[in-house]
């Protein structure tokens, strides 16, 4: 805009100045007038008011043609910030004035920000509910098995698994304030050994009850760089899928591979359609259901600095990789 009323300033100058000077020259190309006849002034007169008055409408026409330039612009830019408002995404706009091009950029720039810190949020409060979901329905199971029995073994067993959960969803809910405040932490490391064995603790009744079981086999004593929620919830999620779509006993295996770490989970099950499984770690993508827990569970693995594969379609095998902790 400054570059617009400069020029308009500079236009209006320079039409002044040659209105002027043409009146100047033509005056002193007149006949000098006579002080003794009044009316020998009336020409000079007249041709130096007619370049002023000249000077005065090429001003208002330049000014009335900047004011519609800059009206146009004016009315672009709003109509682009309805379009980005409305989640389009339009062309840089080519105005040929670098300011004005260089806010509509700032335009541009400033929705697509608001657009990802807006899904990133959405994205967020979809992951917090899966995480909190789980822990709460295995806490929920617990509850329901100590209100059923009257054995006071059974009860003790079942609260100590409920504190850990308990536990456990405390934990969740703490890192991921951590993760939305601070990122993630820098060199976190966990023993598989502790996660694994909570879990099937936590599991197993549930596979129990289904006829099925969980065997955890490979190494021991590994030693992976992940957050102890993060790893836990991977694992829970291939936990709960093989209980809600496989079949036969689910089998946790955790081997050395080089400096990573792999843990495969798999199970007898028909495993993953054909379909699907190119699709399979997608958000909203599954044979039933959301979709959202292997995506998830593939974001934490990745933030981790590993990675979460379908290492095998039928029968399923998913493989995590994360790296060996140093510490």
């Amino acid at each position: 805009m400054r570059r617009i009323v400069l020029g308009v300033a500079l236009q209006v100058a320079l039409l002044t100045v040659v209105a002027v000077g043409a009146a100047a020259a033509a005056v002193v190309a007149l006949p000098r007038p006579s002080r003794e006849d009044p009316g020998s002034w009336v020409l000079p007169g007249a041709v130096a008011g007619g370049a002023l008055a000249l000077s005065v409408l090429g001003a208002l026409w330049l000014g009335e043609r900047s004011a519609v330039r800059v009206s146009g612009l004016l009315e672009t830019l709003r109509q682009r910030v309805e379009r980005l408002n409305a989640g389009d995404r339009p062309v840089p706009l080519d105005s040929g004035i670098a300011e004005v091009d260089r806010l509509d950029a700032e335009l541009v720039r400033g929705a697509q920000q608001g657009a990802r810190r807006l899904a990133s949020e959405r994205d967020f409060a979809a992951d917090a509910s899966h995480q909190l979901r789980t822990p709460l329905t295995a806490l929920l199971m617990r509850l329901e098995e100590i209100s059923a029995t009257d054995d006071l073994g059974v009860v003790a067993e079942e609260s100590a698994i409920a504190i850990d959960q308990v536990e456990r969803l405390s934990n969740v809910v703490d890192d991921l304030m951590t993760r939305t405040r601070h990122g993630a932490e820098a060199n976190p490391s966990v023993s598989l050994d502790s996660v694994i064995a909570g879990l099937q603790r936590e599991w197993q009744p549930a596979f129990a009850q289904a006829r099925r079981s969980i065997k955890v086999s490979g190494e021991r004593g590994l030693v992976v760089r992940a957050t102890p929620v993060a790893l836990g919830q991977i694992l829970t999620t291939l936990l709960e899928n093989s209980l809600a779509y496989g079949r036969g006993t689910v089998e946790v295996n955790a081997r050395r591979a080089g400096p990573s770490v792999v843990i495969e989970v798999s199970d007898a099950g028909d495993g993953v359609p054909a379909a699907i499984a190119p699709h399979i770690f997608e958000r909203s993508v599954s044979s039933s259901g959301s979709g959202l827990g292997l995506s998830l569970a593939r974001d934490l693995a990745e933030a981790a600095g590993g990675r979460l594969e379908l290492a095998r379609a039928t029968p399923p095998v998913f493989a995590l990789f994360l790296s060996v902790s140093q510490t």
